[in-house]
């Protein structure tokens, strides 16, 4: 006869074992292909021998591991590119994988622009407007002034649009900038300016969502 002690340890033992399948080490090592292309599962496994910096090379040259805490990694794909994983709670033991794919291009590579997309720990594509919703520049802008023509005009400027987004290896803020100021004429960010909340904006992980 099993007694109670014997099932709680069980139960604790099953949901110990379900958070471990889900660390970072083990998400990363089955990142599919497509996401991060030319990367061997031996080099991803070098890269997560310890937490320090680490690169390896690859087809493309280099990969270098540039920050790596418990539930969060960033690795640097190329001189102008780089990919985060981190791990979000939606429920008590269950996690969903946020991916951060950034291209940075212009004079000097400092003009960044982020790809956000959504995984189950499986791998399987989410909806990200689910967690995510309605990022773009606008959401940078003091949506009380939308009625006027000059609001209208600062959105309708060509290329304000790339937004980078970074997380913090200590928790689940997401931060993403507004990169609109190394493209444009000095007369151009004149009028968007006044228009500007702010040119970045923290997003905090609640309720499995950012808001």
């Amino acid at each position: 006869m099993i007694n109670k002690n014997s099932i709680t340890f069980f139960v604790c033992l099953l949901f110990t074992a379900t958070l471990q399948a889900q660390n970072i080490g083990d998400i990363f090592k089955s990142m599919p292909a497509e996401l991060l292309p030319g990367i061997s599962e031996g080099n991803k496994t070098m890269l997560l021998v310890d937490t320090a910096e680490t690169s390896v090379p690859y087809m493309f040259g280099e990969i270098r591991k540039v920050e790596h805490g418990s539930d969060y990694i960033k690795v640097q794909t190329s001189a102008r590119g780089n990919t985060q994983l981190k791990l979000l709670p939606v429920s008590q033991d269950s996690v969903i994988v946020c991916v951060i794919k950034t291209v940075c291009g212009g004079v000097g590579g400092d003009v960044c622009d982020s790809d956000i997309s959504f995984y189950s720990n499986k791998w399987e594509k989410l909806d990200s407007n689910a967690f995510l919703y309605g990022v773009s520049a606008e959401t940078f802008f003091d949506s009380s002034q939308k009625e006027s023509e000059n609001y209208k005009y600062a959105l309708s400027l060509p290329d304000i649009s790339p937004i980078s987004a970074e997380f913090n290896k200590d928790n689940s803020d997401l931060l993403l900038i507004f990169n609109y100021k190394k493209h444009l004429s000095a007369n151009q960010i004149a009028g968007i300016t006044p228009f500007l909340k702010s040119d970045s904006i923290t997003l905090r992980w609640k309720d499995s969502s950012f808001r």
